[in-house]
């Protein structure tokens, strides 16, 4: 790279849970810079979501976020003019943003009234290792398993 590394930005814990997780889950929930209403449908869902599992709300999130994380990923990579899938690990940052946007992506597809109910779905199914955003890791994790005999190919 040309320039130095952009440096990592601090974020603050959420005032409510008092979790820097938190935070980021709700920045990438955010549309427009309305953070209060990302809050709202969050903390909404998670309320739906201790309802419905008799849990605690916020545990079970963390649960379904685990159960989404993926271990490794596909990237493409050029040899000698024919592309190969080759599997690499995931550094800890991005598997965790991987699993939040597939997490908020799956939810918003939904068949649900209110961004709060089809997120708190996402976040149960998750929780009990089923639905969309699960079965996409496990897509992933399928599509490097079967790609690891190029796994020598590595950058």
């Amino acid at each position: 790279m040309r320039k130095a590394r952009a440096k990592k930005r601090v974020l603050l814990p959420d005032p409510i849970y008092n979790d820097v997780l938190v935070t980021r889950f709700l920045n990438n929930l955010m549309y427009s810079g309305k953070k209060n209403t990302a809050s709202a449908i969050f903390h909404d869902a998670i309320a739906l979501v201790a309802k419905r599992t008799n849990e605690d709300g916020l545990e079970v999130w963390k649960k379904a976020l685990a159960n989404v994380t993926p271990q490794v990923e596909v990237r493409s990579r050029r040899v000698g003019g024919s592309t190969f899938q080759i599997p690499t690990e995931i550094r800890p940052d991005r598997k965790v943003s991987m699993a939040m946007k597939w997490m908020i992506l799956y939810s918003r597809r939904r068949n649900e009234k209110s961004m709060a109910q089809k997120l708190a779905g996402e976040i149960v199914a998750a929780a009990k290792e089923e639905g969309a955003a699960f079965k996409k890791k496990e897509d992933v994790h399928k599509m490097a398993e079967a790609n690891k005999a190029f796994s020598h190919f590595r950058f």
